[in-house]
């Protein structure tokens, strides 16, 4: 090769380089907002079939599911969260001479953080991996095409009335969580370690501000949002992976749902803090 020819090579060489690279940057990003697309189209259009009255009983089971069955799981992680809560920060106040504040300190904590978040969490590893796979297997075995055949919208037959218990269930669920972690709270710090009760629930009850509730449960709907219908389309949509098929892409489908949502989670928290605040 000629020194003119090693000259043009080594020159075309950065530019192929970075147009290969904004090549894969621009067909990333169009692969993303049309997901992005594709999935506001999946809520609002399972959304409008809410309203239909054929959906209540369909609702109540789902709500018995993801409500009523995650509540033991719950009930265990915001007891121990709110134990590991009033542990901690009692060694972190009474070195400011400060412990009393400790009713303070545990209930704002899991009302408009922890309690929310820690609660979708649980649900998605349970329920939400659960409507993915359930969704799915109906998918790659051709049932939701039966429902098509039948003049059934499988929109609304199985995603809208999991929108509507999955909006009902994650508030009252989150509820429970703070009640529950308030107590794991005042059993770690008043019956183990000594602070006064009546100076921790005194201040719970001084320290929350109907704010406080609501934004924990305007985060908790807006996480129920986003879990069942990151779960749900993924298990819808599961025959169209280019990854796997069959069996196998019903896994994926799980897995990638599980850690969407929980990732979808703390990014929305933290967007819905900034705005609330």
């Amino acid at each position: 090769m000629s020194s003119e020819d090693q000259a043009s090579s080594a020159s075309r060489t950065p530019e192929s380089g970075i147009t290969r690279f904004f090549n894969l940057f621009g067909l990333r990003v169009i692969r993303l907002n049309n997901n992005l697309g594709a999935i506001a189209v999946f809520f609002f259009r399972s959304f409008v079939m809410i309203f239909r009255p054929k959906q209540i009983p369909e609702i109540v089971q789902q709500i018995y599911f993801i409500g009523a069955k995650s509540a033991q799981i719950v009930m265990l992680v915001g007891f121990f969260t709110g134990m590991v809560l009033g542990l901690q920060l009692y060694y972190v106040l009474i070195k400011f001479g400060s412990a009393g504040v400790l009713g303070t300190a545990v209930a704002l904590s899991l009302i408009r953080e922890l309690g929310p978040v820690l609660t979708a969490i649980m649900i998605t590893a349970r329920a939400g991996s659960s409507m993915t796979a359930e969704i799915g297997i109906q998918r790659i075995s051709e049932q939701i095409d039966a429902l098509y055949t039948m003049r059934i919208d499988p929109l609304g037959y199985l995603v809208s009335p999991r929108i509507v218990a999955s909006i009902i269930s994650f508030p009252i669920l989150t509820a429970l969580f703070d009640l529950i972690g308030i107590i794991g709270g005042w059993v770690s710090g008043c019956v183990l370690l000594g602070v006064n009760s009546g100076s921790y629930f005194s201040r719970v009850i001084s320290s929350t501000a109907m704010e406080d509730i609501t934004g924990g449960f305007i985060k908790s709907v807006v996480f129920a949002v986003l879990v069942v219908t990151i779960c749900c389309f993924q298990g819808f949509f599961t025959h169209m992976r280019t990854d796997s098929y069959g069996a196998k892409s019903v896994s994926y489908s799980t897995t990638s749902a599980v850690v969407l949502s929980c990732v979808m989670i703390l990014i929305s928290d933290y967007t819905v803090t900034a705005f609330i605040l």
